[in-house]
């Protein structure tokens, strides 16, 4: 049985968030810099593994340091790996190996995609729209992302948990 996983998504002022994974046994705390937009890459990420894709990678920008997530489905599992790299501008090429791992764990898809969405939708009930814009400045709230991973997370995945469907308005 997988143990209880819990994500933070908490968006500063200027551009920055704090992204924190954790569960029953590790926890990783990573800074995530608006240079990408992470919460619209991990939204899109675990939506990819519920078609043909077995393997999705993106990154955070974290000036100057690169934090890479590696997604590989294994069934109705997903092995989560996360690796920091000193450098951004650099590491784009570099394999997963030459990175440190920062926090593993194996997760049910299921399971990993409610989390998220759980988590994206806290951070837009927050916020709003708006407000995540003005403080996340180069990218808008990821609502398209949102409501494609809700979408599949309904439709195959037996999640008798609550989901939010809220939206608020544009």
């Amino acid at each position: 049985m997988a143990d209880r996983l819990q994500l933070e998504w908490d968006v500063r002022d200027n551009g920055w968030a704090d992204c924190r994974i954790a569960d029953a046994t590790t926890m990783a705390t990573f800074s995530v810099s608006y240079c990408t937009d992470g919460l619209a890459a991990l939204l899109s990420a675990v939506g990819g593994l519920y078609g043909a894709s077995r393997l999705e990678r993106f990154f955070f920008d974290s000036e100057p340091m690169e934090v890479r997530w590696v997604l590989r489905r294994e069934a109705a599992d997903v092995a989560v790996a996360i690796y920091e790299f000193p450098d951004v501008g650099t590491s784009p090429d570099l394999p997963d190996s030459e990175g440190r791992l920062a926090w593993t764990a194996t997760q049910p898809l299921s399971e990993l995609a409610h989390v998220v969405l759980t988590t994206a939708q806290q951070v837009l009930k927050v916020h709003g729209r708006d407000g995540y814009l003005t403080k996340w400045i180069r990218h808008p709230y990821p609502v398209s992302a949102l409501q494609d991973l809700r979408g599949l997370h309904l439709h195959h995945d037996q999640c008798d948990l609550p989901h939010d469907m809220t939206l608020p308005p544009a």
